[in-house]
């Protein structure tokens, strides 16, 4: 009976011994550290040894910079986004340009000179190189008009950037250890960790920490393997460009002056006679004729003499669609921006036309534009600013109030270079709108000022206020017997002050004062149509008027003479004097 209870004995004791080898086994697994380790050109996502990954304030981008002759190259995307948005390419003539507080600097694709305004310079190899699909740019040009640090290094080629300048945590390592991709003992090592290195420290924690190497490589190491945290300052010798703008001793107070033939500029006298207080006007002179850069021309030496002879300032208005005023088809905008030969041209006809008449400013009102085009068209307000200064003449550029569809217009931008930016301020329902309403309500005016000043200094920004408004019209198109059926026809046309106030009186209505619109309301019935209209008067205009004053703005423009009452006057020189 012995001899059989033996074997199973040593059969249960064998089984329990390979259990416990198991067990001991699956133990040792688990607490092991693994030794597999990562390639750091699979950890970058390097498929060639000409890319180059790109760490910039200890982030990995997806995107990837080349290694061409030695030399380190971004993509245009790359910089303009991430590194410094001044930079403008233009992909039709290929070439890069860089406007500073002063100076236009140009490189052409594929050269190693480039011109700082009329002085040529060079670097040792090409500024700017092109394949079938990306413009890429060398970082050391980069370098010289940005504010960053860079450093590059080889096995894996990459290259870190530091655009973050001020303190930050950092703790070194106390002894020998491992950088891992991940937090836990079973992710890939990185690369190996030697006492004493200093590690800037991105996420502390009780048992992992997220790290970052000088050289560009992120991830974890156990927390009990560094030492206490310090501070470190990252400094920059970066030296910010002083920007100077043309700037008035005065407050403005600006008058458009829409003239669409010749023949009108000979009635400036009667148009100013009943005006007060205006220091600058703004006539509608020039407009773009051509995809070239040519301007047409209503100016007038007469006009300019006598304003100047009277203390006005002209600041002549150049549209993008003044064209069709004259019968002709306004050229197309994209075409005349997105060229550095035609913006040239275009500049120069402008600057030309100043000089031949003596004009003490240039107002830009391009409207419309086409958001694939807005940084060329910040090209153009950089690029026309340069030479208004040079030559004394002030730059003024109309925006719409901000809102998201307009943010490429980049107002901040604007104001850098452009010595005033003119808040158009009305339009609020327009010809097309869903629906009646005001066309610069008091909340309305107080938002696009508020929200304009996010980017534009006080000093520089000029509230532009209507002298129109819209009178609405609801005419019913479908009656039914049931009234909830009846559908309207929506129409509205633009009317000066004066014809306003006599659609009041001949159609007897009683004005209401609207408090959150901060103007008087009206609405009439006239031959089974329902008429609607927001007032524009001296009253509203005041309601405005504090807000220029309150918000202390550079001053106030009006759109336009003619359709005024002569009594707004009194209560502008209140506020504008």
């Amino acid at each position: 009976m012995k001899k059989k209870v033996i074997p199973v004995l040593a059969a249960i004791v064998l089984i329990i011994i390979v259990l416990l080898f198991i067990l001991l086994g699956k133990f040792i697994e688990k607490y092991t550290p693994s030794k597999e380790r990562m390639e750091l050109s699979e950890y970058y996502g390097l498929a060639s040894e000409e890319e180059v990954a790109i760490i910039i304030n200890n982030e990995v981008l997806d995107v990837k910079g080349r290694l061409i002759g030695g030399n380190v190259y971004l993509s245009f995307q790359t910089v303009h986004d991430l590194l410094n948005s001044r930079f403008y390419l233009d992909s039709n003539e290929n070439k890069l340009l860089y406007t500073t507080a002063t100076d236009l600097v140009t490189a052409e694709a594929e050269s190693s000179s480039y011109s700082v305004t009329k002085e040529t310079r060079s670097l040792d190899h090409p500024i700017l190189k092109l394949d079938a699909t990306e413009a890429y740019v060398a970082i050391d040009f980069v370098k010289l008009y940005s504010d960053l640090s860079y450093e590059v290094y080889e096995d894996p080629g990459r290259v870190v950037i530091t655009t973050i300048w001020g303190e930050y945590s950092a703790a070194s390592v106390k002894k020998k250890t491992e950088l891992r991709l991940l937090g836990g003992i079973k992710s890939e090592i990185l690369t190996d960790l030697e006492k004493g290195t200093t590690l800037a420290v991105l996420l502390p924690d009780e048992t992992w920490t997220k790290v970052a190497t000088a050289d560009g490589i992120i991830g974890y190491v156990k927390s009990k393997a560094l030492g206490a945290a310090t501070v470190e300052t990252h400094t920059s010798d970066f030296v910010p460009e002083n920007f100077t703008h043309i700037h008035r001793d005065f407050p403005i107070s600006l008058a458009w002056h829409q003239v669409t033939n010749t023949t009108a500029n000979g009635n400036i006298s009667s148009v100013l006679q009943n005006t007060k207080g205006v220091n600058v006007i703004s006539p509608t002179w020039f407009y773009l004729t051509d995809n070239n850069g040519g301007i047409g021309s209503l100016a007038s030496t007469d006009y300019v003499n006598y304003c100047h002879q009277n203390g006005i300032e002209v600041w002549a208005l150049v549209s993008n669609f003044g064209a069709r005023d004259q019968g002709l088809e306004n050229p197309d905008l994209t075409q005349v921006l997105t060229y550095t030969s035609r913006r040239e041209n275009l500049i120069n006809n402008l600057i030309s036309a100043a000089i031949q008449y003596n004009l003490d400013g240039i107002n830009v009102d391009f409207e419309s534009v086409d958001p694939v085009v807005g940084d060329a068209y910040i090209q153009f307000i950089r690029e026309l600013s340069l030479k208004c200064a040079n030559n004394g003449v002030v730059l003024s550029v109309d925006n719409y109030s901000p809102t998201d569809y307009t943010a490429f217009y980049n107002r901040s931008e604007q104001a850098a270079f452009a010595d005033y930016i003119i808040l158009m301020a009305y339009d609020e329902h327009y010809s097309g709108s869903e629906e009646a309403g005001s066309v610069a309500s008091i909340g309305f005016v107080s938002e696009g000022v508020t929200n304009t000043l996010r980017e534009v200094p006080a000093g520089q920004l000029i509230l532009g206020m209507p002298f129109y408004t819209r009178v609405w019209s609801e005419t019913p198109s479908t009656e039914s017997e049931n009234a909830d059926t009846i559908t309207y026809e929506l129409g509205c046309y633009s009317a000066g002050m004066k014809e306003v106030q006599n659609l009041i009186s001949v159609n007897g209505a009683v004005p209401v004062w609207n408090e959150e619109t901060g103007q008087y309301y009206v609405e009439y019935v006239n031959d089974g149509a329902t008429y609607r209209i927001w007032i524009e008067d001296s009253t509203s205009l005041e309601e405005k008027l504090k807000v220029l004053q309150s918000s202390q703005l550079a001053g106030g423009a009006f759109w336009k003479l003619g359709l005024e009452d002569s009594s707004v006057w009194d209560t502008i020189i209140k506020y504008i004097n």
